[in-house]
């Protein structure tokens, strides 16, 4: 007989049952999200008070930054409060709204990202006209745009997703909620609800893709193309860190959303969450500002008291 006892709120594994291993865990995750926490907004404010970084490029970087910053703050600090109180329960609607934020800032992300590689393809294979595309109106468009379409996926995915009861296990082997969980435990036939924003969704995802690579292909032919190894390696290092975090990004989030999920995952099939939810806010502002000369100055004039060596 089939199980049809009604969920009501989920339980999320986590990485450990011991209560001491769980406290550890809040502690590294602590230290983890002050450092994403702290690093991208310093790189927003310095973006926002630096009269000398008002470019496109850093115009599409302080709105990734705060992408980032959503995005972590998420899951992370729920995670936290259940292995310190020993909980991990979260409500259905606290499920919902997990959902909701997470899909929404992915999205999100992932057009930002597309628009900081036109963004580098204008500026180096059409320098001349570079002034007259890359308007502030045409980047506020693009970035008001990508809000816009993550929060739009959001909704829809997760009004599909919580569109009928769950039955069965409550246990999201995860340490936060995510679809394809979700949908192994739901009771009606949710994944017809999900199917058309699915599919929209990995077509969209797919042209962003499509999109990036068809930009890199231009842009290292253009750089082939420069006589002097200084401007191509000046060219190389503002797309070579681009390309290496939207590879991270989105292979990491293919192996957290396209992965079957199991009743009781080892840890280390749990890793590629950690690597989706919270590696890329804390390597991104170290993969912009380490290789970036503009953002090293910038850090310099916002904090004149800082030894040149640390920045």
């Amino acid at each position: 007989m089939v199980n049809t006892t009604l969920v009501t709120h989920f339980l999320l594994l986590g990485f450990a049952e011991d209560s001491k291993m769980q406290t550890l865990c809040a502690v590294l995750f602590l230290l983890m999200y002050l450092v994403a926490l702290m690093s991208n907004l310093l790189i927003v404010t310095v973006l926002t008070l630096d009269s000398q970084l008002q470019t496109p490029m850093y115009f599409f970087l302080k709105n990734l930054s705060l992408l980032d910053v959503s995005l972590v703050s998420v899951p992370v600090p729920k995670f936290i409060l259940n292995s310190l109180t020993h909980n991990n329960s979260i409500s259905i609607p606290g499920c919902a709204f997990q959902l909701l934020f997470i899909t929404s800032f992915t999205g999100s992300d992932i057009f930002i990202l597309t628009a900081m590689s036109y963004d580098r393809y204008v500026a180096i294979c059409c320098p001349l006209h570079y002034e007259v595309i890359m308007t502030g109106q045409a980047c506020m468009l693009m970035a008001g745009a990508s809000w816009a379409i993550g929060g739009l996926f959001g909704a829809l995915y997760t009004a599909g997703t919580f569109s009928g009861p769950f039955c069965g296990s409550n246990v999201i082997p995860e340490f936060f909620c995510n679809i394809p969980s979700l949908l192994k435990i739901s009771c009606s036939d949710t994944l017809l609800a999900v199917s058309p924003s699915l599919g929209i969704g990995l077509c969209l995802g797919l042209s962003c893709c499509v999109c990036i690579g068809l930009s890199y292909v231009h842009i290292l032919s253009a750089v082939l193309r420069i006589p002097s190894r200084k401007s191509q390696s000046k060219a190389f290092s503002t797309c070579l860190p681009h390309l290496v975090v939207f590879s991270l990004f989105i292979i990491s989030a293919v192996m957290v959303y396209l992965r079957k999920p199991a009743d009781a995952p080892p840890v280390i099939d749990r890793l590629p969450s950690v690597i989706y939810t919270v590696l890329p806010p804390i390597l991104n502002p170290a993969i912009y500002t380490l290789r970036n000369s503009d953002m090293k100055r910038g850090l310099r004039r916002l904090l004149p008291a800082l030894p040149v060596h640390c920045v």
